[in-house]
This record gives structure tokens, C-alpha cells and sequence, in this order.
């Protein structure tokens, strides 16, 4: 393989009489280093808007939440409790409660749910980072945290004493209402915080303290909708869901951050599809280019080859020499493509080179998984490109 190699880096990196020839393998080279450089920033930008994305959904989507096999509640005991706390690989848990209500502040009426929280909700979800104006939830007044999308439609300020805002539920039973006002069951509330995560989020949820969403719902004290978990890093979710399932004898299903925003990471996982297949006919294109060129040079050398092959190279060998002249032409373009790209990503972490808005900066992310993906693609499709092209070389011993 030495003689091939050896052969195949003259012809590359040596220029040839024919200056046609010169202008095609550099143009095959720009294509190849170009398509490497467009697939790395775009899948590039692709996981930094991923990354971007599911950062929302992070502050309020603990690593495991479990919920009832049937109905909205499930009983947890102390002994249950206990257990949870003896999970190695448990940091935290929260104990929260969610229903349906109505809202109505002034003349303005909106439906929201109202998710009741404990003292260690603030530890398994990072909604610190996510709040805007005020203070998060104390357990000296009835108080609730709204998102900003309800604030906006209900016109809610914090801290408002004089105009408090109402949160109304329907009370369970059954038969025919004679009176709306014992209908529904209502409780006053002083706003004190307003949150903002996403469109989505910021229309739909309120918090609360979990005793007051008990209260107002009618809970009893051992019942509750759900539970999220933090766990420790490093820890294997299938191993805590299944110890979790266990404690409750599979009354209960878990849920993972990826599994609780499926349809978000179908989404983006299609999209990264999508343009990474587009990108990479892209550079199925370019790589004719490569073909041509190392047809070319075959033609041109047609003599070289006679000669060689009178000096004893078999005709394997001398099909070597042109397959290893377009490997190394597609991996020397691909690795500069690949090198540069890498520099302007960095470039655009650190120095926000392309912005969103006058305060957002488009992301990225370098990902050692994104440079394989482009190395193995260029890599095959080289390959492939190399073959095709080093046949012709048989063909040149029969001229």
C-alpha cells in the first residue's frame, strides 16, 4: 500500500500540464471542503437550537415524574415516603397537586390549572431562573405565582391587595344545580409572583402552596397527582422508575423529561433528520466533482499508467493510486471544512456573531457527535465517490 500511497500524493499535491485539470481538483476540493463546512454549522446550529429549546421545558420538567395508572390522584402513605427517601439515587422529590380552575379578576375571566407545590418544588425544577417580578410562594397568605401569558390576559400585577384575584373550581357531586353560586367552590388569593418559560407554560399554570390547592379542592391529606424526582447524576432512569413502580405495587407510571415532551423531541429530532439528509445530497453533489477530477487525472496519466504497469505494478495497485488520490482529497477537504467550521461556532459562542434579537444571540453548540457525523459522511461517501472513479483506471491500461 506504500507504493499506491506514495504514487497517489504526487499526483494530488503535484500540478499537472494540463491546467483544465489543476482548475477541476481544486474545484473539487472547494466542493467537498464546502460541504463539509455548511453540514457541521447547520447541524451545529440545529443542537444549539435543540439545546435552546428544550432548556424551557428543563425549568419545569423534573428528570422523573410519576402519575396515577387511573384517575387524577393516587394515595401516598408515610411508609411510601420513607421508602422514596431510601432511594440512593434520589436527590429530591415534590409531592404536588393539579386541577382545572377558572380564574376571575375584575370583569376578566380566564381557565388556567393551578398546581399546588411543596417546600421542595424549588429544588427538583430550576423555576427560580424563570421568575420575573416579586417573590416565590411563603406560607403566610393565601398566594399563587402566575405566568406571564395569564397575567397579560387577566391584567394581574403583584402584590395588589386592593384588588385580589379569585380562583373558582367546580365541586364534585352529582345531581341537578338549583344555585350557581354553590356550584363552584372560591378562594382569594394575593398574586406575588409572575413566571415566564414559554408561550405554552406561561398561558396554562399557576402555583400555589400545597396545602391551599388541597384546601381548595377538597384533597384529603395523603392524596396527590403527582410526584416529581431529582435524581443524582450519573443515576439510571430505568433502574429508579422501576424501584418507583415497585414502592407504589404499579399503581403508578413514570415519566421522563424526554417522555413528558415527546412530541417537542420527535419534532426536533425530525427536523435534524430532514437537514442533515438535504445537506448531505448537497454534498453527494460536490462529490462528483471528485469523480470527474480523479477521471480526469487518469486520462491525463494514461501514459504514467502504461509505464507502471510495464515496471510491474498490477493493475489492483495502480487502481489504489487513484482511489487513495480521492480519499485523500475528500478527508483533506472534509478536515478543513470540519476544522474551520469548528472555528466560526466557537467564534459565535463567544463573540455573538449572528443575533436573534439585540439581546439573543443565534445558538450553537459544539458536539463531538456532529463532527463524527460529518467525518463518517464524508468518509463513506468518499469512499464510494474514490471506487466509482478508480475503475476507470482498468479501462485506461486497454487504450
Amino acid at each position: 500500500m506504500k507504493f499506491p500511497l506514495y504514487i497517489a500524493k504526487r499526483y494530488l499535491f503535484s500540478k499537472s500540464s494540463n491546467n483544465a485539470i489543476n482548475i477541476i481538483t481544486i474545484i473539487a476540493a472547494i466542493g467537498v471542503f464546502a460541504g463539509a463546512f455548511s453540514l457541521f454549522i447547520v447541524l451545529s446550529g440545529f443542537s444549539g437550537l435543540r439545546d435552546f429549546s428544550l432548556s424551557f421545558s428543563n425549568k419545569f420538567d423534573p428528570d422523573l415524574k410519576i402519575f396515577p395508572q387511573e384517575g387524577k390522584t393516587f394515595q401516598l402513605s408515610q411508609a411510601q415516603i420513607d421508602k422514596l427517601n431510601k432511594l440512593e439515587a434520589v436527590e429530591v422529590f415534590s409531592k404536588t397537586i393539579e386541577e382545572r380552575v377558572i380564574l376571575n379578576y375584575k370583569s376578566k375571566s380566564n381557565p388556567a390549572f393551578i398546581k399546588g407545590v411543596d417546600e421542595n418544588y424549588r429544588f427538583v425544577n430550576n423555576v427560580d431562573s424563570s421568575l420575573v417580578y416579586g417573590t416565590w410562594l411563603t406560607k403566610s397568605e393565601p398566594q399563587v405565582v402566575v405566568g406571564n401569558g395569564l397575567s397579560r390576559l387577566l391584567n394581574l400585577g403583584t402584590f395588589n391587595y386592593q384588588n385580589l384575584l379569585k380562583i373558582m373550581v367546580p365541586k364534585p357531586g352529582k345531581g341537578q344545580i338549583t344555585n350557581p353560586s354553590d356550584a363552584f367552590t372560591s378562594r382569594q388569593v394575593i398574586v406575588t409572583d409572575i413566571y415566564s418559560v414559554n408561550e405554552e407554560l406561561d398561558d396554562k399554570y399557576m402555583f400555589s402552596n400545597l396545602n391551599f390547592a388541597r384546601d381548595l379542592l377538597n384533597y384529603s391529606e395523603d392524596e396527590y397527582s403527582s410526584i416529581e424526582f431529582k435524581l443524582l447524576p450519573g443515576a439510571n432512569l430505568d433502574e429508579v422508575a422501576k424501584e418507583i413502580v415497585g414502592i407504589f405495587n404499579n399503581k403508578v407510571q413514570v415519566k421522563t423529561r424526554a417522555q413528558l415532551n415527546d412530541v417537542l423531541y420527535k419534532m426536533l429530532n425530525t427536523e435534524n433528520l430532514a437537514v442533515y439528509l438535504i445537506f448531505t445530497l448537497v454534498l453527494i453533489i460536490a462529490l462528483f466533482n471528485v469523480v470527474g477530477s480523479v477521471i480526469m487525472v487518469i486520462l491525463d496519466k494514461r501514459e504514467n499508467i502504461k509505464t507502471l504497469h510495464s515496471l510491474g505494478a498490477t493493475p489492483n495497485q495502480i487502481k489504489n493510486i487513484f482511489f487513495l488520490q480521492g480519499m485523500l482529497m475528500t478527508i483533506l477537504g472534509g478536515l478543513l471544512g470540519l476544522f474551520f467550521s469548528i472555528i466560526l461556532i466557537y467564534l459565535q459562542l463567544q463573540f455573538d456573531l449572528v443575533m436573534i434579537t439585540p439581546s439573543l444571540p443565534y445558538p450553537v453548540a459544539i458536539k463531538f457527535e456532529n463532527m463524527l457525523i460529518v467525518f463518517l459522511t464524508i468518509g463513506i461517501l468518499g469512499f464510494f465517490a474514490s471506487y466509482i472513479a478508480a475503475g476507470r483506471s482498468k479501462k485506461a491500461l486497454q487504450l
